[in-house]
């Protein structure tokens, strides 16, 4: 009689197709996909297992096989729609894909895992087994994470594209690799005194154009710059230097890419299969299908996938807008309305609602951050009130209305002023976060320093005046690579930011500016703990146009500390500018943009000023001050010190 070959128990339990078929299951990466275990005879191999219901066989195929479609075929188990088998012998770093026959239009097609941990490197699109075994030594940063990701603490992100960052001039300008971006990135951040770094999407993708945000590999790392593990270690030692993660997620999309997950099994398994819901106009992508219970459980598990075997300490949710909507970039006749007759995609609303009490549910020291450009209400707010549950979101509208005003020449600025004063109607409607990011530096809008009016010392002491209000307003911050030390050239994802530019007196003006923005932003409790809150932001003088002047106050908590912010968008110095404050006695300044270490002109209050019993600006005291050109200045009053 021929042996009976081994096979695995099956990693799928009843209770697991119950939470999938609900839209419950938050892990099934445990379950689906290729793990090395042992068979039924106690020997190694893989057990597979892939989603396909409307397959009518199903094969797994690879280096291991020849890449035959008949030696291992899957069986289903049960009525599941989930087919699996057991390879015995087989290990860690096998190449595999799915052979697929539909039940359908005689389709046959060959489809990677679509929950792969680990990839080849594109152009080629195999999934690689692979197991995530790893000995984190973070275990100091994960026990305080909460308190450096909570909306009381600073929160100051890098916002980071992997692949061109730094690369290596003496192997053919390639990319840094997850292990040497590893040796040089945390303690960068550290020197630039970043609290956090966003990395736009790393889950594998095909195409680098789009800078990962057409995935697909939804639990794998991309494998340009190492495996998984070299991902890993890369966090774990940002971590062990004080920086939290967070990653660019992409539930909004996918590429129609053919090894994808379009049309999975011959049916429209992840996606609309009416293209006036399942096709992107502006990205040409295939839109998610968030009604499908199974789907929901597929997106769940990806997003908690990162912050469980990832340690990210965030999930930046990207496109959120384009999820609301169902006319999103659509015309007339080009969108179904909901049920009843609205624009608004209520099973996006709800799988949002889900996601983030998910998150919070099992990681509630992370932050979930939403890009999202509309005024749909309570997008950070919890789910209780009605809101969407997110812990911060992007303040899109700041972003467009400052640099807005910032591209003006300071000769017309008086006509704007309202441009830059009107955010303080709605900056506590959400938890914002202020994003000077990759968006704004791409696609012919020039480098932050060009955007910047006038000749060379003015256009950096513009920059460095936009800086200092955006680390002075209410609201955490982002900040893209390069902008740092006023990158020239607008962002080319396939070469490195011109780091050469940093010998130069201006550029390292500039990035030292950053540094003490951020060691200030740290320091001082009244920038950022009531960041999200109206009691910690007051205007001193919002009107004076005339002058193209702006003052306000930031508060601690205690409402003991008071950090006062003059900005003069003008060349022009004003000496001797009266300003109400709170109280009198020492005010110190703490920064001024106009300083020479900067690469500014050094006009300035010699470190600090005297408030009078002059009342002013409805205020019991006053500051006489110089206002250097172009420039932002705190001071810092302390009423247990007048």
């Amino acid at each position: 009689m021929k042996p009976t070959a081994p096979k695995a128990k099956s990693l799928i339990s009843h209770e697991d197709l119950y939470l999938f078929n609900e839209g419950s299951h938050v892990r099934l990466y445990d379950h689906l996909g290729s793990h090395v275990t042992t068979g039924t005879d106690g020997g190694p191999g893989v057990a597979f297992a892939v989603w396909a219901p409307d397959a009518e066989r199903v094969s797994v195929m690879g280096d291991f096989n020849g890449w035959s479609k008949d030696t291992h075929v899957l069986k289903p188990h049960g009525s599941s729609g989930i087919w699996e088998t057991f390879v015995p012998g087989l290990k860690q770093g096998a190449i595999y894909k799915y052979q697929i026959d539909s039940r359908y239009r005689m389709y046959k097609v060959e489809k990677a895992d679509p929950f792969a941990f680990h990839t080849e490197t594109p152009p080629k699109t195999g999934s690689i087994v692979w197991d995530l075994d790893y000995k984190w030594d973070d275990a100091a940063w994960m026990t305080e994470r909460g308190k450096k990701n909570a909306l009381n603490a600073p929160i100051s992100i890098y916002e980071m594209h992997i692949g061109s960052w730094r690369c290596v001039p003496e192997d053919g300008n390639r990319p840094l690799s997850y292990r040497e971006m590893a040796e040089q990135l945390p303690a960068y951040l550290a020197e630039k005194g970043f609290t956090h770094v966003e990395f736009l999407p790393v889950m594998e993708h095909p195409f680098g154009g789009s800078w990962g945000y057409q995935v697909t590999g939804f639990f794998a790392p991309t494998s340009r710059f190492g495996t998984p593990q070299d991902f890993m270690h890369l966090i774990d030692q940002l971590h062990q230097r004080g920086i939290g993660v967070i990653l660019d997620w992409v539930p909004s999309h996918f590429p129609k890419d053919i090894h994808g997950l379009g049309y999975f099994d011959g049916t429209h398994l992840y996606e609309h299969s009416d293209r006036r819901e399942g096709w992107h106009p502006d990205w040409d992508s295939i839109i998610f299908n968030y009604g499908r219970n199974e789907v929901r459980s597929f997106l769940f598990s990806s997003g908690l996938f990162w912050l469980d075997k990832y340690h990210a300490d965030g999930i930046r949710v990207d496109a959120v807008a384009s999820m609301l909507y169902r006319d999103y970039s659509r015309k007339a006749g080009e969108w179904i309305p909901n049920k009843f007759g609205g624009r608004e995609n209520l099973e996006a609303v709800d799988f949002l609602r889900r996601f983030n009490a998910e998150v919070y549910k099992h990681h509630p020291d992370t932050q979930t951050i939403a890009e999202e450009s509309t005024d749909w209400p309570a997008v950070s707010r919890p789910t209780y009130v009605g809101g969407l549950g997110f812990g911060l979101k992007w303040d899109m509208g700041w972003m467009h209305d400052t640099l807005k005003y910032w591209r003006h020449d300071p000769v017309h600025r008086r006509f704007h002023h309202n441009e830059i004063t009107f955010r303080m109607l709605y900056a506590f409607h959400e938890n914002f976060t202020l994003p000077l990011s990759h968006d704004e530096v791409v696609h012919g809008k020039c480098s932050l320093i060009r955007q910047m009016p006038g000749d060379d010392w003015q256009k950096f002491a513009n920059l460095r005046a936009l800086y200092s209000y955006m680390w002075a307003q209410s609201g955490k911050k982002l900040l893209f690579m390069g902008g740092e030390f006023g990158q020239s050239d607008e962002w080319n994802h396939n070469k490195s930011l011109d780091w050469h530019l940093t010998q130069y007196d201006s550029h390292r003006g500039l990035s030292l500016l950053i540094s003490d923005l951020n060691r200030v932003y740290r320091s001082e409790a009244a920038l950022h703990e009531l960041d999200v809150e109206p009691a910690g932001f007051s205007w001193v003088d919002a009107n004076d146009s005339s002058q193209s002047v702006l003052s306000f106050l930031r508060f601690s908590r205690s409402g003991e500390e008071a950090v006062l912010v003059l900005l003069n968008l003008t060349p022009i110095p004003r000496m001797g500018y009266r300003i109400g404050v709170p109280w009198g006695g020492e005010w110190t300044e703490i920064l001024n943009t106009d300083a020479r270490e900067y690469w500014g002109s050094g006009v300035g209050n010699q470190g600090k000023v005297w408030a009078s019993d002059e009342g002013f600006h409805w205020r019991p005291s006053s500051l006489s001050v110089n206002l250097p050109p172009l420039s932002g200045l705190y001071l810092k009053g302390d009423c247990r010190r007048k």
